[in-house]
């Protein structure tokens, strides 16, 4: 059996950044957390902030250091699997990656160290402008990257001279019709990642009656936070799918199951959606809903994949399930945060087991949710690599066998289990230890210690349950 050098080259890049995207999708949102909680420590001098930070700080370092080895490789295939799409847009995709680099990587990696080390060395003020700059690096680490996404789907400020793409206004390049929603819709959903995750590590603490203090400050800060996020995301992603629509009709029409082009469309709950047949089998749908949400207006024209030609359609049940997924999870956790307003109103937020159990098993929507929401975005665009004006297919390494392919993804398979295995296994370690005690923090202040290597910080085990500082428990 001959074996597809263009399925796997695919396969092989999904699955690399189906796994890389999980960190930024942490970092960036725990960064602002961190940086929020020097920022407090430093303006109320409550030691409990400190300790939370502490904690958090080493779950960003390790993650952090998963993102970089896990994002490394990628480059790398552009010039194995995606050479003829590296030689056509590397003046275009070639300058925004190399300000990533310049701009925020270096910037991470030099005040991270500072974070990391320097809380015993630097004065205050010092460790606090480390931990806001380290959060600005992540940001324009999202910035950057979003912008090269964004070009690749709605490609402005170029021309084609001889097949490759030259940059004519790299402001235009910059700032694609789509860049400002895309920009604003993903910095949310990795925001509210790690709110959510915030609040489920808290959430087991309070379960389980451990660092008490800490974990109603993490609850009660992420509660507080996912309140005004997750509503801002509906409106962001509402208003991302208006400019999907004007830019990308194909991916929408994809993302709604819709075959023909029609007013008063549907708003399609389930169905199952068969490419072959163009029509959806088992369908329930609320009539006229689509237009409303899509175009605003009730009597609201959509155009369906029919009037695309058959190879110019993404696939369709990918995107159609997937979007799903998305808004689904976007659903639930709206749903957390009103139970936990409600048990807030009750006087139970801290005490509720039904709520609790909730916000504990909460942590991983984030995750799902910017994975479902990746595949829409990157499966939606297919199968234009560059949208409307080069092809997937089009943008393979023109040398590269079926066989080679399978022996580099099988190592990438492995690899990557057993970078993740091992990280995962690592953070749970460190979330199981929790943020440290007061005596332990005592301790070390008198001794005048020197911070610890972050990962031996781990085997820094709590000596027994915090005590409350007056007022944490607020």
């Amino acid at each position: 059996m001959e074996l597809d050098a263009l399925l796997l080259s695919r396969v092989q890049f999904a699955w690399v950044i189906a796994w890389h995207i999980l960190l930024p999708a942490f970092t960036v949102g725990l960064a602002c957390y961190i940086a929020t909680l020097e920022v407090l420590w430093w303006v109320t001098q409550r030691e409990v902030f400190v300790r939370l930070s502490a904690f958090w700080i080493k779950l960003f370092a390790v993650s952090f250091g998963m993102g970089v080895v896990s994002g490394i490789v990628m480059p790398f295939q552009f010039g194995t699997n995606w050479s003829r799409f590296a030689d056509a847009t590397f003046s275009v995709v070639g300058g925004l990656m190399a300000y990533e680099v310049l701009t925020a990587f270096f910037l991470e990696a030099a005040f991270l160290g500072i974070l990391l080390f320097g809380r015993q060395r630097v004065p205050q003020w010092a460790h606090v402008m480390s931990a806001l700059l380290v959060a600005l690096g992540t940001l324009l680490s999202s910035f950057w990257i979003l912008a090269v996404n964004s070009w690749m789907q709605t490609p402005r400020g170029h021309q084609l001279v001889d097949g490759r793409f030259v940059p004519e206004d790299m402001l235009a390049v910059l700032f694609t019709p789509s860049f400002p929603y895309r920009l604003t819709h993903t910095v949310f959903a990795f925001l509210i990642t790690t709110g959510f995750v915030v609040l489920a590590v808290g959430a087991g603490y309070l379960r389980r009656g451990r660092h008490v203090a800490e974990s109603r400050i993490m609850v009660k800060m992420s509660l507080a936070f996912l309140s005004v996020m997750v509503p801002l995301q509906i409106v962001a992603g509402d208003l991302h799918g208006l400019n999907t629509l004007e830019h990308q009709p194909a991916k929408v029409a994809a993302m709604e199951g819709l075959w023909e082009t029609q007013r008063r469309v549907p708003a399609s709950l389930f169905a199952l959606p068969d490419a072959e047949a163009e029509r959806n089998h088992f369908e329930i749908a609320i009539p006229a809903l689509g237009s409303l949400y899509l175009t605003h207006e009730l009597d609201g024209e959509v155009r369906g994949l029919k009037s695309w030609p058959r190879e110019d359609r993404p696939p369709v049940a990918i995107v159609y399930f997937a979007f799903r997924v998305m808004v689904g999870i976007g659903l639930l956790m709206l749903a957390v945060v009103g139970a936990g307003w409600l048990m807030h109103f009750r006087g139970r937020l801290y005490e509720s087991p039904a709520f609790l159990r909730a916000a504990q098993y909460s942590g991983p929507l984030g995750f799902v949710a910017v994975l479902a929401g990746w595949t829409v975005t990157e499966v939606g665009r297919q199968p234009w690599v560059v949208y409307g004006l080069m092809r997937t297919r089009d943008a393979v390494s023109p040398t590269l066998s079926g066989s080679d392919v399978a022996l580099s993804l099988a190592a990438y398979v492995l690899s990557y289990l057993v970078i993740f295995g091992g990280g995962f296994l690592l953070l749970r370690r460190l979330v199981q230890a929790g943020p440290p005690t007061v005596a332990a923090q005592e301790g070390a202040e008198a001794a005048g210690a020197r911070p610890k290597r972050p990962l031996s910080a781990v085997t820094d085990r709590a000596g027994g349950p915090a005590r409350p500082e007056a007022g944490d428990a607020a």
